[in-house]
């Protein structure tokens, strides 16, 4: 009989998990753990974007009047816009993350192929689906270039940028981050006159009418938008499985609170970050509303850091955290395109079953002061009315992607990869 050490037991243990590949199943669990942080926090500013598109549709005066105006709006409508401004950025940021660590398991040739075609699908879907359920006019005589336009052409200019090396891609996204609003003094000098191709570079819209009943609208300058994607790519090696997680963690809530502290003292400067300065206002509250009113079109540096700042400190905040709640919006961040195009074509179907419910004639569906089909002027409810349908809609959304994340993580088609 031989005589067996505890010692003895525990190295064969140890040696035997090594044979069975044990660390290498607890590096892919890390990562897992990283990616799912990534699809809480992108699952979270899309349910809120949602509730900027009922609020589009289905509020009194979502056709008539801006919650960001200062005379006329009201703390909780401007909130209800607010909040919504963190979406676009923060899902930019976070494509440019996805985009690095998709880019762990291809080569920079696969990746910059992948990132060209898929830029020009959801340019793609924009016009054809996109701009389709927006106005529900098959005609096409308005076109909308916006959230997946700037998303795709990011993603073909980023296609060819990480042919760069790292330091100077991360030097383009900070000069482009910190730097592009040098450009809003020369353009205030052309008192909106800008250039058709500056207009879609960095203006605050450009309307290309193709003929005399078809137009394109391109609300979403690029420049900004490529810029906070390139800082997501860069940001991306902070995600991999060599990098200390404490570290990482140190420096999400480091530049993610330095950002925001960056938005408050740039805002209190009033001069330079934003094309727009705050003023005082009719009251302390509405002053306070227009310190705290950044520039979306386009994405101002004020903008950028008072949104992407607290999202890095959420997605500092988040990782580790496995809940309920956080398993909850993690099924719509892993289906980001098919939750978009669903939510929106339901909210289309509830507004055309209501605009028939309140008695408006078919004839009043299309008209050239409501482009919107089924959405004229004078159509819409308060507001309490407009965040029941959001949670509605929100909720109708979760069975539908929680059955397709599991189509798409059983599935090996190459087309999942683009939807």
């Amino acid at each position: 009989m031989v005589n067996v050490s505890s010692r003895d037991v525990l190295l064969q243990f140890i040696f035997n998990l090594k044979q069975h590949n044990f660390y290498a199943v607890s590096d892919q669990l890390v990562s897992r753990q990283r990616i799912a942080s990534i699809d809480v926090l992108r699952g979270i500013v899309m349910v809120i974007m949602a509730l900027d598109h009922t609020r589009d549709f289905f509020h009194i005066a979502g056709a008539t009047d801006q919650p960001t105006n200062m005379a006329t709006t009201t703390l909780p409508l401007f909130f209800t816009r607010w909040i919504t401004h963190f979406c676009a950025p923060v899902f930019l940021f976070l494509s440019g993350i996805a985009a690095f660590l998709n880019g762990r398991k291809k080569t920079r040739s696969a990746l910059s192929g992948f990132l060209l075609k898929r830029g020009l699908w959801l340019v793609l879907v924009e016009i054809t689906v996109v701009s389709l359920v927006l106005t529900l006019n098959p005609y096409y005589n308005l076109i909308f270039l916006i959230v997946f336009w700037a998303i795709g052409v990011s993603m073909i200019l980023l296609s060819v940028l990480i042919w760069l090396p790292y330091r100077v891609l991360l030097a383009l996204g900070l000069v482009l981050f910190f730097g592009h609003n040098l450009l809003d003094f020369p353009e205030a000098a052309l008192k909106g006159s800008l250039p058709l191709f500056w207009a879609i570079v960095h203006g605050r819209a450009a309307v290309i009418p193709l003929n005399a009943t078809h137009t394109i609208l391109i609300g979403y300058s690029f420049l900004p938008w490529t810029g906070l994607m390139i800082l997501g790519y860069c940001c991306g090696r902070l995600f991999t499985n060599n990098r200390d997680p404490i570290l990482r963690k140190r420096v999400l809530l480091y530049t993610g609170g330095g950002l925001f502290l960056l938005f408050i003292l740039l805002r209190i400067i009033n001069v330079y970050g934003d094309p727009v300065p705050w003023s005082e206002q009719k009251s302390q509250v509405i002053t306070f509303l227009s310190f705290m009113n950044a520039n979306k079109y386009p994405p101002s540096l004020i903008f950028c850091c008072m949104t992407i700042g607290p999202a890095l400190v959420m997605l500092a905040l988040i990782e580790n955290t496995n809940s309920r709640l956080t398993r909850f919006f993690s099924v719509y961040g892993a289906v980001p395109m098919f939750y978009f195009v669903l939510h929106l074509l339901l909210i289309r179907i509830i507004c055309v079953a209501l605009f028939f419910a309140e008695g408006y004639p078919v004839t009043m569906a299309f008209s050239t002061t409501a482009p919107l089909g089924f959405r004229p002027a004078a159509f819409g409810y308060q507001l309490w009315i407009v965040y029941l349908i959001w949670l509605m809609v929100v909720l109708a959304m979760y069975p539908l992607c929680k059955k397709y994340g599991r189509f798409k993580e059983t599935k090996q088609y190459w087309w999942l990869s683009y939807l």
